[in-house]
């Protein structure tokens, strides 16, 4: 479920691998997955456009070694020495087939790090755009994903004209975060967290507003669900 507090190891878990990359294409049943965070300081320039409702996420850099010592001083890789492709060539590829109507465009589960310990399940989004751009002397990938509704069932094809939705931007689930303190409203649970419009979306509600979310364990977001309280 969207806006779900998820710790890492239970990530990996749902995933079935251990996620040690930000890049995972084509990891799980019919999906790949990818790890973010807008945070300062955080070693990729991923953002967000339109609201919320996008995503122009930055693929990532060869790994540094003994004969890389500074990554960020060279082009980011599309194939490996090997000559297969990278997480960055897949995913390129991937959305360029679809931009061309060649394939349905590839579903992503994205999970954001919002603080040190703490993530959040951004839900399903669609790859529609890739390219390559000039960035401190050096060229980097850049990835479009936008988020969508009703992706959720791997069983059912991906849909090209998937109804678009809005998240949560990452300062407001900080702020609602401290003025909860990392609990339940309803019960002062501390685990199977969510973030929950008081006001659902679908009826009018922000969510843009600290004002109009709150922390709620499962249960209660459940027995909420579109109510209005």
């Amino acid at each position: 479920m969207p806006n779900e507090i998820i710790p890492y190891i239970e990530m990996c878990l749902r995933e079935g691998v251990s996620l040690q990359r930000g890049m995972n294409f084509q990891i799980g049943k019919n999906h790949s997955v990818i790890l973010m965070s807008v945070r300062q300081g955080s070693p990729y320039e991923d953002r967000y456009e339109d609201d919320g409702s996008t995503i122009i996420y930055e693929g990532h850099d060869v790994p540094r070694s003994r004969q890389y010592p500074d990554p960020k001083s060279l082009d980011q890789p599309e194939f490996t020495p090997a000559n297969n492709l990278t997480e960055n060539g897949k995913f390129h590829f991937s959305a360029q087939s679809y931009k061309n109507s060649n394939s349905d465009p590839e579903r992503v589960r994205v999970y954001e790090k919002i603080k040190q310990g703490i993530w959040s399940y951004n839900g399903i989004f669609h790859l529609v755009d890739s390219w390559l751009e000039k960035c401190n002397g050096r060229k980097v990938f850049k990835f479009k994903l936008i988020a969508v509704e009703g992706e959720e069932n791997f069983d059912i094809p991906t849909q090209k004209h998937a109804k678009h939705r809005r998240i949560i931007p990452t300062q407001v689930k900080l702020q609602v975060w401290k003025r909860d303190g990392g609990k339940c409203t309803k019960c002062g649970a501390d685990k199977d967290l969510h973030f929950d419009h008081i006001i659902p979306f679908s009826k009018g509600g922000s969510s843009d507003t600290v004002d109009n979310i709150q922390l709620l364990c499962g249960r209660h977001n459940l027995q909420k669900h579109n109510k209005i309280e």
